[in-house]
């Protein structure tokens, strides 16, 4: 079983950048791949990253390549999303999820424990 906790949202202007971390309890961090989603009121939960379990390998949205990067630290059981050049577009709440052995990189139903999420606001 896996426990996780985002943080590091906030409200930020346009063009700025936040780190998100989403620390992880349980012995099987390591051997999960995670990925960031987020939500926008009244939108569908989207995916925005992914990483595998060794960090060898990231998978990115088309609409935050070039500006959001995802990072693990096995060693802290934390999962980071450096986002930088910030749009009013990416407000949402941001959660951290861990996937389902053999699941679907983009799609949330293939995750199967979540974080309670952390509010990004980008103002214009």
């Amino acid at each position: 079983q896996v426990q996780l906790v985002e943080s590091g949202g906030g409200l930020v202007q346009a063009g700025g950048s936040l780190r998100l971390s989403c620390a992880a309890s349980g012995r099987t961090f390591s051997n999960r791949h995670m990925g960031w989603f987020r939500q926008a009121p009244g939108k569908e939960r989207e995916f925005v990253a992914a990483i595998t379990y060794s960090g060898g390998s990231t998978n990115y949205a088309d609409s935050v390549k070039g500006r959001f990067t995802i990072a693990r630290d096995n060693a802290k059981n934390t999962v980071y999303l450096q986002m930088s050049s910030l749009k009013p577009e990416d407000t949402g709440v941001y959660y951290c999820a861990a996937r389902r052995l053999n699941g679907r990189t983009y799609y949330p139903d293939d995750y199967d424990y979540w974080g309670q999420g952390t509010q990004v606001t980008v103002s214009s």
